[in-house]
This record gives structure tokens, sequence and C-alpha cells, in this order.
């Protein structure tokens, strides 16, 4: 290989910008997280876009698709995603109105029958044995001014919480309302980002990593769509599967708790079991028995969903078997949370598809 002054030039002031990187990681390690931290609302409006422009896209295949006049086409982006982004509040807004009144009931019967839940269980001969005889004299015994301090000092840390929670609270829906200005900005004006994307593609790099850039992007954009649509699909069916066979079985609290289950189910494999956990505290509040058989029926439930439902809609959708959807949640789980279920299935299933492409490939050569 032959060495020329402009390779050697940029080698040498590669390793140099690796040795002060290395040499000053703490202050650069705070560069990067200051900046990773600023691109937040930037990065969360491009995930809102992205979301948004499947249904937009669907609502300007509709728009009037055979009319040619000037104002169906200038008017096709502006309405397409003003009815994308009130289709997403509208939904919101059921799904809260059904969710939390009943959630709201739900800790009210609670708080009544909490009273008579601690006085039957004070009154039970088994709970009493294990009240210790000399209780007056221990609680007589009690530094009770020194408590009172103790619980001050939690309480004034506790309004330093909440005061750092409302300044959370505060920083991220400014967050989100930039995120979502970014996010009408790129639906706007996608058709002429992707023509800038596509020059900046043209302009930098060579014709054969052109062509894999290219193809590594349409098979991801072809995996997360794919992905989006079918869960969303499913936390449909499944979430309506649920209302009706607790509307069926006279189970309580039927809207709230199918409407629960359908949202978690966003979340692939373990999303159903939390909503169906936090759907049998809340029927535990009006029956035990209840809550037993509702745990039955959310098991045969989740059954027919994963072995029928899920596949037709969801595999076949993003093309990836089970194993690999239940090791890409577990992973991505493990690693970054809720965030690593959600981005783990589609990212696995584009991956699979560019190695089976490739070996298809090399196969054929061969």
């Amino acid at each position: 290989m032959k060495l020329d002054w402009k390779t050697c030039r940029r080698v040498g002031i590669a390793a140099f910008l690796l040795y002060l990187a290395i040499y000053y990681w703490k202050a650069v390690s705070g560069l990067l997280g200051l900046l990773l931290g600023a691109c937040v609302p930037l990065v969360l409006g491009g995930a809102i876009a992205y979301v948004i422009n499947i249904l937009m896209g669907f609502y300007e295949r509709h728009w009037f698709p055979k009319s040619d006049k000037k104002a169906v086409s200038a008017s096709r982006r502006p309405v397409c995603m003003v009815g994308a982004l009130l289709t997403v509040v509208l939904v919101l807004y059921f799904v809260i109105q059904m969710v939390v009144p009943e959630f709201i009931s739900c800790v009210n019967a609670l708080i009544r029958q909490a009273p008579a839940a601690v006085n039957a269980l004070l009154s039970d001969p088994t709970v009493q044995k294990l009240i210790p005889a000399d209780i007056e004299q221990r609680m007589a015994s009690i530094d009770w001014g020194g408590l009172v301090k103790n619980i001050q000092k939690i309480l004034l840390s506790g309004f330093t919480g909440a005061a750092n929670a409302v300044g959370s609270i505060f920083s991220g829906a400014v967050t989100a309302l930039f995120a979502l200005i970014f996010a009408v900005y790129i639906l706007l004006g996608k058709d002429t980002l992707g023509r800038q994307c596509g020059r900046l593609l043209d302009g930098y790099l060579p014709a054969k990593w052109r062509a894999r850039v290219r193809y590594a992007l349409g098979v991801l954009d072809r995996s997360f769509r794919s992905y989006v649509v079918g869960q969303c699909t499913e936390a449909v069916i499944l979430g309506g599967l649920c209302m009706g066979g607790m509307t069926l079985f006279r189970f309580p609290y039927a809207t709230m708790i199918g409407a629960l289950v359908g949202v978690t189910a966003l979340i692939p494999v373990a999303g159903a079991y939390i909503g169906a956990g936090v759907g049998a505290f809340m029927i535990l509040s009006v029956s035990l028995e209840k809550a037993v058989w509702f745990l039955v029926f959310i098991v045969v439930l989740q059954q027919l969903e994963g072995n029928l439902i899920y596949p037709r809609v969801v595999g076949s959708s993003i093309g990836l078997p089970g194993i690999f959807v239940l090791a890409a949640v577990t992973v991505g789980g493990a690693m970054f949370g809720v965030l690593g279920m959600l981005l783990g299935v589609p990212l696995v299933a584009a991956l699979y598809q560019m190695v089976k492409d490739d070996l298809a490939r090399r196969e054929r050569e061969a």
C-alpha cells in the first residue's frame, strides 16, 4: 500500500484527537452528555414525526387521490397532518376517559374498605397472638419528641423532592412541546428533507456506499413501519377481546382494564401481563374470587393471542421468528428498560433481514 502525505496527515490528526479524547475523557464525556441532552427534543420530535407520518401517509393516499386541482394538492399535506395529529389526540383522550374515572372509583373503594379490613385483621386470633403482651409499655417508652422531629425532617425532604419533581415535570413538558413543534416542521417539509438527505449521500459517499446506506435505511424503515402498524393493530384486538370477555363474564372495571391491557400491549410479550397485574389488583378491591378468575381468563386470552393473533398480525409483518422476538425483548429490556423493549424487536428484525439477504447473495455467488 502506497502512503502519501495526505494519508499520513489524516492518520496523525486522528491519533492526536484520540489521545486528547482519552486524556481529557472527563471533559469530553461531559460535553458529549450536554450535546446529547440538547438533542433530546430533536430525537423525540423525529420519532413522533415518524410515527405520525405512517397515519398521515394513509390519509394522503385517500385525500382525493384522483384530483389534479392545485387547491387539493396544496391542502393535502397540512390537512392530512392535522387529521393524523387529531386522531392521535382523540385516541389518547378516549383512553384516559375510560381509565381515569374507574381508577379513581377503585381507589375510593379501597379507601372505604381499609378501616374494616384493618379491624378484621386485628380481631383475628392468629394476628392477636403475634402482638406482644407488653405493647403498652413499649409504646410509653418511645421518644415521641424525637419521632416528631424525624417526621418533620422527612416531610421537609419530601417537599424538596416534590419541588424537584415539579421542575422535572415542567422541563419534560417544555421538551415535549419543542419535540412536537419539531415534528410538525419535519412532517410539513418531509419531501424537501428527503431530497436534501439524498443530495448529501450523493455528494459525500461513493456509489457503493450510497447503495449500502439506502438499502440499510430501507430495511430499517420497512421493519419499523411494519412493527408500529402491527403492534398497534394487535393492541386494539387484544384490548377489545379483553373488554368483551370481561363484560361477558361480568368482571368489574371491564372498560378500564380492557383499555389498560390494550395500551400496555404496545410493549411486546410482557406488556399485556403488566396490564393484567394492575387489573387483578383493581378487581381484588371488589372480590378475591373474581380476581383469581380474571387471572385465569387473562392467561387463556394471552395463549390465544400469542399463538394465533400475534404471529399473524405482528410476526408475519416483520418477518421475525418468535424466539428472536422474545430474545430482543429480553435483551433490550435488560439494557434500556421499556425503550429497549419497544426498539429491540424492529432493530433485530432489520438485522435479521439484512443477514438473510446477505446469505442469499453469498449462496447465489457460490
